[in-house]
């Protein structure tokens, strides 16, 4: 027997699919993760795959997964302690940023603190002109004196940002080396290397993001690493990236910012592939785990692809799944401020202790506590078995708060969840005007270990008519990971015309940039079999201040077709902005380059529907606004296609619950997903 493993491995659950070449028969586990204990929870996975269903590790000949641990990095600012050298009189780069409020409906917005403040910005003389000239190079005594501030400052690592270094990186690299000669343990990062690209603000955010996560990330794929090996699994592993594919885990250690979205994206690339199976290709894809709510939107069963993606509160500039990360999951903690405010995160409980229902030493209130409190949950084991629901540690946790609020715990409850779908509701409605989108046309995918849980809740709040869950939603990141493509982006500013004259240096400028990715593709990551290349470049009208990034012809550009060039910019800037003007000179500012080398996909057979009541297993009470009520459970094992239900209604898996509330209905399709309907919009 051959299997393929895919991985999702979250701040609260690692989740295991394991597919076989032969039968195509796929298996799926939940462990609890150990984010102490980086690996462990692999090897426990690995181990429990043979306990359950026989898989040796010896047949695992493939290993692909995605994790959190980046984003929930950031997201919790548990990042380590970094400096940041800038160009002189450049310091405050970071706290400018591009003078945007965060939030334009609210007045009294104001920008989150960097990553790295103020005081840790440090100055170096030299410089860097536009087209690449060296007009002064780094004044040593600078970067001496910059190094001394910094470990005095308890700096962990150097993140070097220069002015023009996307043209030439020789200073940020003389900077470096620099530095290494001082102190060679001592983690430096240089923008130019980490995403080379036009813009400063840009370029250095990125880069700080990178360096901030970098050394928990590459100690974590260290981790894993030893425990593939002490548990026998020959295949190397792989990790999914923040655009929807995969590299080595050797590449991800050095290009984690490819990978701070690893999680989140898998989870995309796998409701994508529910979208096509399920038939609803217009989805708005919800992904909540124990920390975060990771929300993208699906058209025409294609996942959306972007910069300047948020992570927390940051943007990032790689290449990506157009995907938010909201600060709030099942693990989200609940506490009253100051003023007594009841509020929900973004700290999260994680694994380790918990929420407090788990019976693992936690100690404070959580989402799911709130769910366990009002009886939604702990009707049926919990990841696996791996969690035995414990109400009476969940309502002790609550203790405190319904005492400061003077509400019962069951009304301390209900407020947690309300307060934990608003909070979704408005970064969702941002999103939603962001992209121009009628609600009506889409409808959500509830995914992930407590998508389910809070996704009908979540859906009548924007309007959404349908809710769909998939057979195995706690688990369908580690399926998204498995069915990704091996894929990797490439870019180079170039800054030129669009014109006759300069067809020979885009030319070149591609030629150069397929060089580089069939190199990636074949020597670091072993793969040998076919691959697709997709061109586009990053264009505007002379004058304008941004780009847009436009999808360009292969023949075309061999060709040297400048008109048919502009045509797909003055198209791309049609479908974005409704006007165009193809009289205007035409600029491209990058080029970019994508290789993906495509790894065979699992055949799901469809089952021809029987339209029938689902069978009850029992009936639980329920608080459903703030009454007391007997509510159906079904099991999910025992749901077949054209199985109906009515809520007020608890569905429980091995994975998740789900939790269908008043006025929504649901039918099971031919491939095992729940199709929920809501009746009250």
């Amino acid at each position: 027997m051959a299997y393929r493993v895919g991985v999702d491995i979250g701040g609260t659950f690692t989740d295991f699919c394991a597919f076989n070449d032969e039968t195509n028969a796929i298996h799926i586990l939940k462990v609890l993760s150990a984010p102490e204990n980086p690996g462990s929870e692999v090897m426990h996975g690995i181990r429990e795959l043979h306990s359950r269903y026989g898989i040796e590790a010896a047949d695992i000949n493939y290993f692909t997964h995605g994790t959190t641990v980046g984003v929930n990095t950031v997201i919790q600012r548990k990042g380590i302690r970094l400096c940041l050298f800038v160009t002189e009189n450049f310091a405050d780069v970071l706290e400018v940023a591009r003078l945007k409020m965060p939030d334009p409906y609210n007045l009294l917005s104001s920008r989150p603190q960097p990553l790295v403040n103020r005081e840790r910005v440090l100055e170096i003389r030299e410089r860097v002109r536009s087209d690449g000239g060296i007009e002064e190079e780094p004044d040593e005594e600078s970067i001496r004196t910059a190094l001394v501030r910094a470990k005095g400052m308890g700096a962990e690592g150097i993140v070097v940002a220069l002015i023009n270094s996307y043209r030439n990186p020789d200073n940020e690299h003389k900077v470096k080396n620099f530095i290494r000669g001082e102190d060679p343990e001592l983690p430096v990062f240089c923008s130019a290397d980490v995403w080379p690209i036009i813009r400063e603000y840009e370029r250095t955010t990125t880069a700080v993001v990178h360096g901030y996560v970098q050394p928990r990330v590459s100690y974590y794929l260290s981790s894993l690493e030893r425990a593939l090996s002490e548990v026998g699994v020959p295949a190397l592993p792989q990790v999914t990236k923040s655009n929807g594919g995969i590299m080595s885990a050797e590449s991800g250690r050095e290009d984690c910012v490819q990978m701070l979205l690893s999680g989140t994206a898998a989870g995309v690339i796998g409701a994508s592939y529910i979208s096509s199976l399920s038939g609803f290709t217009n989805t708005m894809s919800l992904d909540i785990g124990g920390t975060s709510a990771d929300v993208a939107f699906i058209r025409n069963a294609l996942p959306q692809y972007g910069v300047g993606e948020v992570i927390g509160d940051f943007p990032i500039y790689v290449p990506s799944v157009a995907v938010t990360s909201i600060g709030a999951g099942g693990g989200s903690i609940a506490w009253v401020d100051d003023l007594g405010v009841l509020r929900v995160g973004p700290e999260s409980a994680g694994s380790t202790p918990g929420p407090a229902c788990y019976g693992r030493g936690g100690e404070r209130p959580t989402t799911t506590d709130a769910f366990a409190i009002l009886g939604y949950i702990g009707q049926f084991d919990i990841g696996y078995s791996a969690i035995d629901v414990d109400v009476e540690k969940s309502r002790s946790a609550m203790d405190p708060i319904t005492k400061r609020l003077e509400l019962s715990v069951e009304e301390t409850a209900q407020a947690i969840i309300d307060i934990s779908v608003s909070g979704m509701y408005m970064e969702v409605s941002k999103l939603i005007s962001r992209y121009a989108i009628d609600p009506r046309e889409f409808v959500m995918q509830a995914f992930g270990g407590a998508g389910p849980m809070m996704g009908c809740f979540l859906a009548k709040e924007l309007g959404l008519g349908k809710v769909i869950v998939p057979s195995t939603p706690g688990v369908l990141s580690a399926l998204g990971g498995l069915i990704a493509d091996i894929k990797n982006d490439f870019i180079s500013t170039v800054f030129l015309e669009l014109a006759e004259s300069e067809i020979a240096a885009i030319q070149n400028g591609f030629a150069h940039l397929k060089k580089q990715a069939v190199t990636w593709l074949h020597q670091e990551q072993g793969y040998s079999g076919e691959f697709r290349l997709i061109y586009a470049g990053d264009m505007r009208y002379r004058g304008q201040a941004f780009e847009l990034e436009t999808t360009l012809n292969w023949d075309d550009i061999e060709a040297g077709s400048i008109r048919e060039l502009a045509e797909s910019f003055h198209l791309e800037h049609e479908k974005v902005y409704e006007h165009c003007d193809r009289e205007a000179p035409v600029q491209i500012v990058n080029l970019r380059l994508v290789i993906v080398g495509e790894s065979p996909k699992p055949v799901f057979t469809r089952r021809e529907p029987v339209h029938k009541l689902a069978e009850s297993q029992g009936i639980v009470d329920v608080f459903i606004s703030g009454t007391l009520e007997k509510v159906p459970l079904y099991q999910r094992e025992h749901m077949s296609p054209g199985d109906t239900l009515d809520g007020p209604a608890v569905v429980a898996q091995s994975d998740c619950t789900t939790c269908v509330p008043p006025d929504i209905s649901g039918q099971v399709d031919g491939y095992g997903n729940l199709i929920l309907t809501v009746h009250t919009l």
